[in-house]
């Protein structure tokens, strides 16, 4: 196992199970959102739809994802995330600036991993637009290296979201590209200080041989010298489900979902949203969060530490 330091264990304490499994619920979106209704071009009324979602779903998650733009610090105002229920930060900008198939990232302006630190986070998220052959392949390593050294520098835990991309902006992705996209992404990012790696289903949604789903899943735990958990893509929920079973069983920590427990709540308001969130969406959450409690692997499979008794002194 890979030794680990006191902060960043405690942060894995705190946004995972008393097993160890991760479920998070993911609420960072911005653009998807602002697309999706545009109602939530005004802040306002995207702050609202967040904190309904945390308020109704975050207790039976392990963790909550937001976005310091519009619901990170609201979220701890207002008291909607529950004290057992662990605060992972975004710290990336929304979308990406370059070509289609060089895709460059950049932090929030204003923001930095001390700034989570400091308002209490128990993890940041970094997304980044990653292709193993992409022109910005070096450069997308070097900007993770520099956010997982201020993370050890801090002493908080680092989740990496990498997302594939075709190098044709003609055609998306096959199921065997994703493949070899997201199974080498977990090869080559989590080495550079990764404590989570957030990583897409390896496959195509049409790609329905579930035995095929293992193979690929484990290709990922074999990769990944870091905890990975399955991110949901918008899929649909059921889908979603099978997918999480699979995954667990192949070895990944847990999930990280988001519109395939309550994206049907984005275009409903008031007294509709609150009961399809507190009926729906919770069974969804909740039966998520029992297969990961599981079937998913422990993140104590992966790391041990060690307090001796003056450990304070070099700390």
């Amino acid at each position: 196992m890979k030794p680990i330091t006191i902060g960043k264990l405690r942060g894995l304490q705190q946004i995972s199970s008393k097993r160890g499994t991760f479920t998070a619920l993911a609420l960072d979106h911005r653009q998807n959102l602002r697309k999706a209704n545009p109602l939530f071009n005004d802040d306002s009324e995207l702050l609202r739809f967040k904190l309904d979602v945390t308020s109704a779903l975050a207790s039976e998650a392990t963790a909550v994802l937001l976005d310091p733009e519009v619901s990170a610090a609201q979220a701890i105002t207002s008291g909607v995330v529950p004290n057992h229920v662990g605060l992972v930060v975004a710290v990336e900008s929304t979308g990406y600036t370059g070509d289609a198939t060089a895709r460059h990232a950049q932090i929030i302006p204003g923001w930095s991993v001390d700034k989570a630190k400091r308002m209490g986070a128990s993890a940041v998220k970094l997304l980044v637009y990653y292709h193993p052959d992409s022109p910005t392949t070096k450069e997308i390593e070097s900007f993770t290296k520099n956010i997982a050294d201020e993370c050890i520098k801090h002493d908080l835990v680092l989740m990496l979201e990498p997302l594939s991309y075709s190098l044709d902006e003609n055609k998306k992705l096959s199921s065997e590209e994703k493949r070899y996209v997201v199974v080498e992404s977990a090869k080559r990012l989590t080495p550079l200080g990764v404590d989570i790696l957030k990583a897409e289903f390896p496959l195509n949604p049409a790609e329905t041989n579930e035995s095929t789903w293992g193979d690929a899943c484990k290709e990922i735990s074999a990769a990944s010298i870091a905890p990975w958990i399955l991110l949901s893509a918008a899929v649909e929920y059921d889908t979603f489900a099978k997918q999480v079973v699979i995954a667990c069983q192949s070895g990944a920590s847990g999930i990280a979902v988001g519109r395939a427990v309550w994206k049907e709540a984005v275009t409903m308001n008031g007294e509709e949203r609150m009961k399809f969130l507190q009926t729906t969406a919770y069974k969804r959450i909740s039966r998520l969060t029992s297969l990961c409690h599981a079937l998913a692997k422990p993140f104590h499979d992966f790391y041990s530490a060690d307090a001796p008794f003056d450990w304070y002194k070099t700390y």
